[in-house]
């Protein structure tokens, strides 16, 4: 089978090529699927996705008509697809139900780190051969609180991490992880933990009960001096709630490598644009605020895991199995 994968970044490509290799024949496209390029997918039973396809119920009836029976994202989160509708066309969805959580993990550490010892301000002052230490005091994170919101495999990793640095571990879940209880970590409710922890970091899905998690009231609760890092989903907080907190001089440092209007901006090269998003624009603004372009899983072990996953949905979806990645099973 020839599989269309689109929004094949070139460091992923050779990657997902040899993952496949020779089991089924691949094409990379750096092209994102969208409404204007779904012309692309015709003629292909199989098409692999980036988590920033636009995969509504139009560009699922459009992928039919073309002939694509199977959508294998190589992403955990599925929120840019419409899976009632692709269930009703009688499509087949997969996902990567999971990959190396310390690439997530290790990255949003990054960002902590980065923000609170003033790394980016730092390293743009020794540029210009300005050597002053004014602005640029962190903290020592031994001893102090971390709030890990969202204790799955990726917030263990992180909490993990935490308990490294000889920190106060609280964590909040819809269900209590024994592994994090080993570490220490005491479990209590998400605004207690967003009043008392000193560094927050986000590890749930967008679903909606989470969809602005923090918002404008748990925003006020936090510290002032609080470093706040989603390396999750976007819509997980309130952009326009965090934009006034920190306008109000609130929060020691934020951290983003997602954003909740993320779609047809990350990924892309938009350098000789106009920036029409003024609330990204806004974020981006502040000194103490770090956005990355949703790269925290972009290591070589993830992308390697991500990509034999995927190899692993197409083979099931040619044998008719169902797994824990099978989002919308087969029609019989």
């Amino acid at each position: 089978m020839e599989i269309l994968a689109t929004g094949v970044q070139r460091d992923e490509r050779p990657l997902l090529e040899r993952a496949f290799t020779p089991r089924h024949d691949i094409r990379c496209l750096e092209t994102f699927l969208t409404r204007d390029t779904l012309p692309l997918a015709a003629g292909y039973e199989a098409v692999s996705t980036s988590v920033d396809a636009v995969l509504d119920a139009p560009a699922l009836e459009a992928l039919v008509r073309g002939g694509t029976r199977l959508i294998a994202q190589r992403s955990t989160g599925y929120n840019n697809i419409d899976l009632d509708h692709a269930e009703r066309l009688g499509l087949t969805v997969a996902r990567v139900a999971a990959y190396s959580p310390y690439a997530v993990a290790e990255f949003a550490w990054t960002l902590a780190t980065a923000l609170n010892r003033r790394v980016v301000r730092g390293a743009r002052r020794t540029r210009d051969f300005d050597r002053r230490l004014d602005g640029l005091l962190g903290r020592d994170f031994h001893g102090r609180t971390v709030g890990v919101i969202g204790t799955g495999r990726i917030g263990t990793a992180f909490a993990a991490v935490a308990r490294g640095f000889g920190m106060r571990l609280l964590g909040w879940d819809i269900t209590v992880n024994p592994g994090c209880e080993e570490l220490g970590m005491e479990y209590v409710e998400l605004d207690r933990l967003c009043r008392e922890a000193d560094l927050i970091s986000l590890h749930v899905p967008l679903m909606p009960s989470t969809h602005h998690l923090v918002g404008e009231r748990r925003l006020a609760e936090m510290k002032e001096d609080v470093i706040l890092v989603n390396t999750s989903r976007g819509a997980l907080i309130d952009s326009s709630a965090l934009t006034a907190a920190l306008r109000e001089g609130r929060l020691g440092g934020v951290g983003l490598d997602v954003y909740e209007e993320e779609a047809g901006v990350f990924f892309y090269d938009k350098s000789l644009e106009v920036m029409t998003d003024d609330v990204l624009a806004g974020l981006m603004a502040f000194d103490d605020v770090l956005v990355t372009s949703h790269q925290a899983s972009y290591t070589v072990d993830a992308v390697e895991q991500i990509a034999a996953a995927t190899v692993r949905n197409v083979d099931d979806y040619l044998a008719g199995r169902i797994t824990e990645c099978t989002l919308v099973p087969k029609s019989p």
